[in-house]
Parts: C-alpha cells; sequence; structure tokens
C-alpha cells in the first residue's frame, strides 16, 4: 500500500527471514490488526479460532475492546474472552514457539497495559508458566492456552505431547487431566486426488466421496482391479512426464546441454515401484534416514528383476542450515550415473509438484523422529489417491495404521492391512543407534514385505498386483472417511465452535452478568485456596473382597470458602510400580458436619471393582455453575 510508510510496508515484505522485532510486529498486524479489520467490515464473531500463536494478539486486543466499550474490569473481560476463543497448537516442541523479550513487549504493547489497567509484569504473566520470572521472554503459546478456554493438538498423539508439554501451566492437575484435547488435521481432497482417481471414487463411494461416511466408503472394495490400476496408472505417468520437465528445465538452467541431459528422457519408469517423500526439510523429518545404509539402498536401486525409484523433493527453512544440508546429501547421493535416472530430487517444490508426487507415487514415505510430527497431511494426500503410507507411527498415522490384526480393529470392526509402521526406537538415547535400528525397520519392510508385494503377479497375464490392489482398497476404505478435511471441520464445529459460541453467549448475556460472576469467583478462590487441604483419610478396613464397598471419611480445610463452592472427591485405583494411583474412578464425597472449627467431615463409599492391589486418595477442585471443567483454573488441593 504506498501509502503507508516504507517500515511499514515492510511488515509483510516476507514471511521469514527477519529479526525477532520484525516477527513481532508481524504478529500484531496479524492479531491486532485483524480484528480491527473484522470490526471494519461490520463482521461481528462469537468465537474466535487462532492457530499457534501468531494471530494470539487478538486475545488483547479484545480484552482492549471490552474494557472500553462495555465496562467490563481486566479480569471480566479475560474471562469474557476466554469464553469464545479456541487454540490449536501445530508445534510438539517448545523450541519451535514464538517468544517475545520483555522490552519487545514493553515497547509494543505497554500503552495497551496501561489502557487495560495492568501493569507490565501482570500482561508478561499472561505468556509465563508459573513462577517463571518476570524477565523472560513471552512465550505465544502459553498466551494463547491462558486466553482459550477450548485448547487443542492437531492429532492423537500430538494431544498427549501437548499435554505433557503445557501440564505446569495447570499445577496440581494430573497430566492425563491438563485441558488440551485434539482434533486430528485433515486435507481437501478435490485439491488433491486425480481426475482419474477421483472418478473411480465418485462410481464406487458416491459423487459425494469427500463427504461420505465410513459405510458408503466399504463400496471401493468392489470396484475392478484392472479400472483402478488404470487410473493408477494414469496418474503415475503425469507424474513421471512432470518430473521429466523438471529435471530438463532445472538442468537447462544450471548451464547443461541437451546431450548431457539426455538421460532424463528415460529417467524414471511408470511401471516401477516408485517411492515419494516430499515436504518440509526439517531435520526431525530426516529425509536422508535411508542414506545412513547407502550400501544396502545401492543394492535395491540395482535391482533390474525388481527395480525401485525414489523421488525426493521440498524445501528448507531460509534459516535452517541442517535442512539445507539434508539436501546435499540427498542430491550428492543422487548425482551417482548408476542411479540419477532412480533416485532424484527435485527442485522448487511447490504445489504443482506436490500435486503430481502424491497423486503418482506407490508408496509415501515418512520418517520423523517420533512424537517430533504433530500431524503431517502429505501422507493424507498421498492416500486419498490410493498411494499406501510407510512411516512411522507418529502424527496422524499413529491413529490410523492398521496392521490388519484384532488390535488395530474398533469393536464390530475388522480392519485389514493399510500400510506399513516403521518401528520407532524412541526409548534409545543414542542418536546414531536409534537411526540404524529405524533405517533397519525401514529397509526390512522394504525388502521383505514392499517390494514383494508390488511384484506379486499372481497370474502371469496380469500386469499388476492384486494383493497390492487389495491393500490399496483397504488403505481407501479405512483412511477415505478419516483423512478428509470434512471430517476435521465437522471436529472442529461439533466439538469447539458450537459450544465456545454457546459459552461465549452464556458468560456474555445480561451486560456480561456471566463473565462478572466467573470473575468474582475466581478472585475469591486464589485469595482463599492457600487455605485449603485435605489432612487426614479414614478407610474402613474391615472388608477386602472384589467388588466390597469400603466407607471412607476424608478431613477437609476449606478456609474461608463455602462447601457449595467446591467439590471434594475420591480417587480409587491401582497402586503402580512407582506408587502412583492407575486407572481411577472418581467418587465424589458428601459433606457431613464439622469435625473441628477448621475441619469439614467429608464421607462416602470406595468400590473394590477389579482385583489388584488398591490405593485411594482424595481432592478439592471448584465448583460453580459456570465452571466448565472444574480443574481449569489449576487449583486443585490434593490429599497429603
Amino acid at each position: 500500500i504506498p501509502e503507508n510508510p516504507e517500515s511499514l510496508q515492510l511488515v509483510t515484505d516476507r514471511l521469514y527471514g527477519g529479526d525477532v522485532e520484525h516477527r513481532l510486529r508481524q504478529e500484531i498486524l496479524l492479531g491486532v490488526g485483524g480484528i480491527r479489520a473484522l470490526r471494519a467490515l461490520g463482521i461481528e464473531a462469537e468465537v474466535f479460532h487462532t492457530n499457534e500463536g501468531h494471530a494470539g494478539f487478538l486475545g488483547l486486543e479484545r480484552i482492549r475492546e471490552h474494557m472500553s466499550s462495555d465496562g467490563l474490569s481486566f479480569d471480566q473481560a479475560l474471562a469474557a474472552v476466554r469464553a469464545g476463543a479456541v487454540f490449536t497448537t501445530h508445534t510438539p516442541v517448545p523450541a519451535g514457539i514464538d517468544r517475545f523479550p520483555r522490552e519487545l513487549m514493553e515497547k509494543y504493547f505497554g500503552s495497551w497495559a496501561a489502557a487495560c489497567g495492568i501493569s507490565l509484569d501482570q500482561l508478561m504473566k499472561l505468556g509465563h508458566r508459573p513462577e517463571e520470572a518476570t524477565e523472560e521472554p513471552f512465550n505465544m503459546a502459553v498466551m494463547g492456552m491462558r486466553l482459550a478456554e477450548r485448547r487443542n493438538g492437531v492429532s492423537a498423539l500430538h494431544g498427549e505431547v501437548s499435554r505433557e508439554m503445557f501440564a505446569e501451566l495447570w499445577p496440581g492437575v494430573p497430566e492425563e487431566e491438563t485441558p488440551v484435547g485434539s482434533i486430528t488435521n485433515g486435507v481437501h481432497g478435490a485439491t488433491w486426488v486425480s481426475a482419474e482417481i477421483a472418478e473411480v471414487l465418485s462410481d464406487s463411494v458416491g459423487e459425494n466421496w469427500q463427504w461420505a461416511d465410513a459405510d458408503a466408503w466399504q463400496s471401493i472394495l468392489t470396484v475392478d482391479d484392472q479400472v483402478l490400476q488404470d487410473a493408477r496408472d494414469a496418474s503415475k505417468v503425469r507424474m513421471v512426464d512432470h518430473v521429466r520437465d523438471r529435471l530438463r528445465s532445472h538442468g537447462l538452467a544450471q548451464g547443461r546441454s541437451s546431450s548431457e541431459l539426455e538421460w532424463v528422457n528415460t529417467a524414471l519408469s511408470p511401471t516401477a515401484l516408485t517411492i515419494c517423500f516430499a515436504r518440509r526439510m526439517a531435520t526431525y523429518k530426516r529425509a536422508a534416514l535411508l542414506l545412513s545404509q547407502p550400501e544396502r539402498l545401492m543394492r535395491l536401486l540395482l535391482n533390474e528383476e525388481r527395480p525401485i525409484q525414489f523421488i525426493f523433493a521440498g524445501k528448507a527453512h531460509p534459516a535452517d542450515e541442517l535442512g539445507k544440508e539434508l539436501i546435499r546429501q540427498i542430491v550428492a547421493f543422487s548425482n551417482d550415473p548408476q542411479i540419477r535416472d532412480r533416485f532424484m530430487f527435485v527442485e522448487d517444490y511447490d504445489m504443482a509438484l506436490a500435486r503430481s508426487l502424491v497423486q503418482g507415487a506407490d508408496v509415501w514415505l515418512n520418517t520423523p523422529v517420533r512424537p517430533m510430527e504433530a500431524s503431517g497431511t502429505s501422507g493424507m494426500k498421498a492416500v486419498l489417491n490410493g498411494a499406501l503410507h510407510c512411516s512411522v507411527l507418529d502424527g496422524w498415522w499413529a491413529e490410523c495404521f492398521s496392521s490388519g490384526s484384532d488390535e488395530d480393529s474398533a469393536p464390530g470392526q475388522s480392519f485389514g492391512p493399510n500400510g506399513w509402521a516403521i518401528s520407532s526406537a524412541e526409548s534409545i538415547p543414542d542418536e546414531a543407534r536409534r537411526i540404524e535400528l529405524e533405517a533397519n525397520s525401514l529397509f526390512e519392510l522394504l525388502e521383505t514385505q514392499i517390494i514383494p508385494l508390488y511384484y506379486d503377479q499372481a497370474d502371469s497375464q496380469e500386469s499388476f498386483s492384486g494383493a497390492w490392489l487389495t491393500r490399496v482398497k483397504e488403505n481407501f476404505r479405512t483412511l477415505g472417511p478419516f483423512v478428509g478435511a470434512h471430517r476435521m471441520v465437522r471436529d472442529y464445529v461439533e466439538g469447539l465452535y458450537i459450544p465456545a459460541a454457546a459459552r461465549a453467549v452464556a458468560l456474555s448475556s445480561d451486560d456480561f452478568a456471566g463473565a462478572r460472576t466467573l470473575a468474582a469467583f475466581h478472585s475469591r478462590l486464589e485469595s482463599e485456596w492457600h487455605q485449603v487441604h485435605v489432612d487426614r483419610i479414614e478407610i474402613n478396613e474391615d472388608v477386602a473382597e472384589l467388588g466390597a464397598q469400603r466407607q471412607v471419611t476424608a478431613s477437609v480445610a476449606l478456609g474461608g470458602l463455602d462447601p457449595s463452592e467446591v467439590d471434594v472427591q475420591l480417587l480409587v485405583g491401582h497402586v503402580g510400580q512407582s506408587g502412583e494411583l492407575e486407572d481411577t474412578q472418581t467418587v465424589l464425597l458428601q459433606v457431613h458436619g464439622h469435625e473441628d472449627e477448621q475441619h469439614l467431615r467429608y464421607t462416602g463409599t470406595a468400590v473394590l471393582s477389579t482385583a489388584g492391589r488398591m490405593g485411594v486418595t482424595a481432592r478439592v477442585v471448584p465448583r460453580h455453575d459456570l465452571l466448565e471443567v472444574p480443574i481449569e483454573f489449576g487449583l486443585v488441593a490434593w490429599a497429603g
């Protein structure tokens, strides 16, 4: 926009490459500017969904708006903002989170804090973990967690990782109860699926295959093998032509002559087993895992009876030197004249190349360090085209892989194998040893399962493997209903957006009466909670048979809180090897008078529902009609 000074024009001149202040200015523009743009357009939203912390400052802008326009205090505005906010984290490692130094936060948000009537320390606390010094950088993911009542990771496994990463924001709350859920990513099928495969899916699953449920996807099993193979072949031929064109144009751009590039005309075979690896070249994705055993790889590549070919593509972050080194290693290996026509790195990775590869690949390879792949979506695009996924059980694959055993099937269902799982040696601390073990697993899959299955022509008249297509159909049947964006959006709408909208209305109605009440309750809890504790638990030890009931009494101090403002819970479970309770059941205890001036007597019944060594403990959590999750404030008083 020419009317803007150059300093502002440069805020959005590039996504990567600027310093930390440049990044902060971008996120202010996205978050604060985004809200103001909506207001200027007359768009009034009830739910605000931020992905990572990039747009997170919209929460601060909304707090300012509520205080300015609705006469709310800071705490009341915070309660109102959190009610309609959803925060999705996409990274499984702390290093992937934006953090801004205090001096920059003061420079850009000091006036905001003053306008909201809070100190800079109070502002910084929104982006700090408990007990973190005020001088520490402002963590955008922590702020995202604090400014939203609904939070999620982007796969089931990533949800577990996120609960571990952010558990300390809810001190005293068991990690498994940390209020961070998960919704697995999905992809837009129409963007990525080839015309030929889309026709097969339309004819079998239905014209609306992108929205079809699991029952409709059963019809893919009835597709004629030749019809499916023809569709796959068309996509593969097109991919081979596309890659050849890319190799030729890149070679000419580098000054090579047409004669030097003659080999490109016969590079790749449309009938050979083709394995693709194409994605961001981050170190943890380990694009060069195959190269850790070069002799073994060469044996596969030089086998003319069962030819195999690999196509690599991707880009590294401009500042990721290790990622660039991975590309250099792959390119160096691919320059060997013996194998350059069947092992290659294709430059200038873009959507056109990505679409070509996911449509033409026979196998989609994914080799991340578990559990560092939050979700991953390239494999989803490939499986919707009939490629078989071969991956470490990380991200989305951890919940979608089926080996064909009963363990991988849901109750009442029977799933056949739909891909391959590379064994993960995540418990091995030695990185070199871990790479060796996981590379061994990958090569064993290639040598003993993937290559033999692809070239298993039971009938010599066939030009394809019927056994391979059986697995391709199982891939469609089991993964088709899950990997689409329609399922993902439905999960967000039903699981997060609708509840968040209802919550926002509930707390904003009647001049924000709910937000005012909840903020007052939270303040009261904060001032009184240090006096809350469970001092003693007594259990009737007379009866120990399975199914027997035991009477439990707990002595509980509530300080200035009323019994109606808390729940006292008894947790009953197996005693683990480290003394912790496992597989716990929760029993609500009831108050039955005073034990003394400071303590109330709570009683209840524990049932010995399973055999083994059992244990109990008790805890106090807040209770209020407006508090959806009792541990939301991170206030839990445990016995002991």
